[in-house]
C-alpha cells in the first residue's frame, strides 16, 4: 500500500468517525433518554476501562500471557476494595508487580 493510499484511508476513516459522532449528537439532540438507557450508558466507561485493563494485563502482542502484571492488578483491586487513596493503589500495584518480577 502506498503512502498516498494510506493517508487517504486515514482521512476517510477519520471523517467517518467524526461524522458518526456528530450524527449521534444530532439524533439524540436535547432529548432525554429512557431511564433504562441512561443507566446502561452510565456503565459504559467503567466497562471499557475494565476491558482495557484485562486486555493489557493478559496479552502481549497476539499471545495470552499470565505474568507479574496479574499480581499488580490483583493488589490494585484489593486496595480499591479497601478504599485506599489512588496514589496508594498505584504504588501498591507497582510494588507487587516489581516483587513478582524480581522473584521470578
Amino acid at each position: 500500500m502506498s503512502n498516498t493510499t494510506l493517508w487517504w484511508l486515514i482521512a476517510v476513516l477519520s471523517i467517518t468517525a467524526y461524522g458518526l459522532k456528530a450524527f449521534g449528537f444530532v439524533l439524540a439532540g436535547g432529548r432525554r433518554m429512557p431511564a433504562v438507557v441512561e443507566r446502561c450508558l452510565a456503565l459504559i466507561p467503567a466497562a471499557l476501562l475494565a476491558a482495557l485493563v484485562a486486555k493489557d494485563t493478559f496479552t502481549v502482542a497476539q499471545d495470552v500471557v499470565v505474568d507479574a502484571r496479574l499480581a499488580g492488578v490483583v493488589v490494585a483491586g484489593a486496595a480499591v476494595w479497601r478504599r485506599a487513596p489512588f496514589i496508594a493503589v498505584v504504588a501498591l500495584a507497582m510494588a507487587a508487580t516489581a516483587v513478582v518480577r524480581a522473584v521470578a
